[in-house]
């Protein structure tokens, strides 16, 4: 995938570098000669073999077509996760999207990461033995999934309240809900979620997700309350895709693939939404894309359909048929978007979802030559029947 080709480049700079090649310095914009040192000095030798052994592209997972539930922090408890792995071996599921860092901002495990023993984030943990989990997980054939929640973090705002979005009088900012989020533009929490997420791959997952990553919604209000600390002057999809790139680097030795959660009209909505979510942009960042397609949170006339929830077949095809548009559109310009994957609906909100409600919604992804799905349930309670 994409950052395969990452590690080919480093490694040839690294050779080219060794024989005295002539490099642009990227950070001064001035040329800078290196002249080969190492024929002749044993220690350099052993160093420059530690780089390209730094640098060696790790094993991936196999490549899945995932077919996921989702797992909060309740359901992959000892007492719990044996119910989930009998529903995915008697059906078509064959992974799991497991809470990591959740919408509190609180981790799953017992970590190791500096500010996360600091704040105590960690102080909860759900099982005693992540890797234990995963391991047994991958006994039985189930793609592991890390959700890591980024930029909605209340508990890190309230503890460090210099990474919290604040309002021009200095006032910690909080949402219709009373929730407290990250301001996206802090680099230093950038750094705390790629190093959870590092740490997600150490202890065995399969693969990263990024939820949250984006702004608040209601983005015309939240402008006008919440002085930024961008002093990049940074568009807000800029920065978002900023985020991801700088993950992506800093995850570029570990066996993980990455993925991210968009909303689901990022498949069809030209600007960012005020969110900083652009398809073009995270497609172009990541090894998978995840538009939130769920009918019953599409506004009335959505694609001309006057109640989107009755219609999750109609819905997911039109999503859908704009993500594959875009994403063609990028691999014409010789990108290398991101594989789509989305979340479906399997939960009740204006009405019950049913069996064929689900259905119709992997139907309309079938038709769009889509073969990969995740199942949302924040209870993660699942209708068994329909992914058979």
């Amino acid at each position: 995938m994409k950052r395969t080709m990452m590690y080919i480049i480093a490694l040839v700079t690294i050779m080219i570098a060794g024989c005295g090649a002539t490099i642009k310095d990227e950070s001064s914009g001035e040329n800078t000669t290196t002249i080969n040192k190492m024929s002749h000095h044993p220690e350099r030798q052993a160093e420059e073999r530690e780089k390209e052994e730094f640098i060696k592209p790790v094993e991936k997972p196999e490549p899945r077509e995932v077919k996921g539930i989702y797992l909060n922090r309740y359901a992959f408890k000892e007492d719990s996760i044996d119910d989930y792995i009998d529903l995915i071996k008697s059906t078509d599921l064959n992974a799991v999207v497991m809470d990591v860092k959740d919408d509190f901002g609180m981790l799953t495990y017992d970590s190791e990461v500096e500010l996360a023993n600091e704040i105590n984030s960690d102080q909860n943990p759900t099982v005693e033995d992540m890797t234990a989990l995963l391991e047994r997980l991958k006994e039985e054939g189930i793609y592991t999934i890390a959700r890591v929640v980024v930029f909605k973090d209340p508990y890190l705002a309230e503890q460090k309240s210099d990474f919290a979005m604040k309002r021009d009088d200095g006032t910690v900012w909080q949402d219709q809900k009373g929730v407290s989020w990250i301001d996206p533009y802090h680099k230093e929490v950038w750094q705390y979620v790629t190093n959870i997420a590092e740490e997600a791959a150490t202890l065995g997952f399969d693969e990263i997700q990024y939820d949250y990553v984006r702004f608040p919604d209601n983005a015309q209000k939240v402008d006008q309350e919440v002085a930024f600390a961008n002093s990049d002057d940074l568009a807000k999809d800029e920065n978002i895709a900023s985020f991801l790139r700088y993950s992506n680097e800093q995850l570029a030795n570990q066996p993980v693939y990455v993925s991210a959660d968009v909303f689901g009209l990022v498949t069809t909505a030209e600007d960012d939404m005020g969110i900083g979510q652009t398809w073009e942009k995270i497609s172009q960042e990541i090894d998978y894309i995840s538009p939130m397609t769920y009918p019953s949170h599409y506004a009335p006339n959505s694609y001309g359909i006057a109640n989107p929830d009755d219609h999750p077949y109609d819905i997911m095809k039109q999503a859908m048929e704009d993500a594959v548009r875009r994403n063609n559109a990028l691999e014409e310009k010789g990108e290398d978007p991101a594989i789509i994957r989305p979340w479906i609906q399997d939960f009740d909100f204006k009405r019950p979802y049913t069996e064929v409600d689900i259905q119709n919604q992997i139907k309309a992804l079938e038709e769009q030559g889509i073969t990969q799905y995740l199942v949302w349930n924040a209870s993660s309670e699942y209708t068994e029947n329909a992914f058979q």
